[in-house]
């Protein structure tokens, strides 16, 4: 559980990557199914769309690629960024391959 906490917060440093990720992962998870219980499907689609949108806006801010384009990638033995460059402060690899 460290070792997760401690690379989602490497991979999420940018300040607005985190604002729009403390709006879009609720939305997308949380709201989405509320919506969804109350049998508004359009309404949850639209959440979780949104949701991940504002995720992903989130990591193009920060300078990497999103968790799920990072395993597409891995999968397909592509080259990824998996930490953006704030992350070299701190140590970390800038781009794996």
């Amino acid at each position: 559980m460290k070792r997760f906490v401690d690379n989602y917060i490497e991979r999420h440093m940018h300040p607005v990557n985190r604002v729009l990720h403390l709006i879009g992962v609720p939305l997308t998870f949380v709201v989405s199914v509320i919506f969804l219980v109350r049998e508004e499907p359009w309404l949850a689609l639209a959440c979780f769309v949104g949701g991940y949108i504002l995720q992903f806006v989130g990591h193009a801010v920060e300078g990497n690629d999103a968790g799920e384009v990072v395993l597409v990638k891995k999968i397909a033995g592509k080259p990824y960024i998996e930490f953006g460059p704030r992350s070299q402060f701190y140590g970390t690899e800038a781009t794996k391959e």
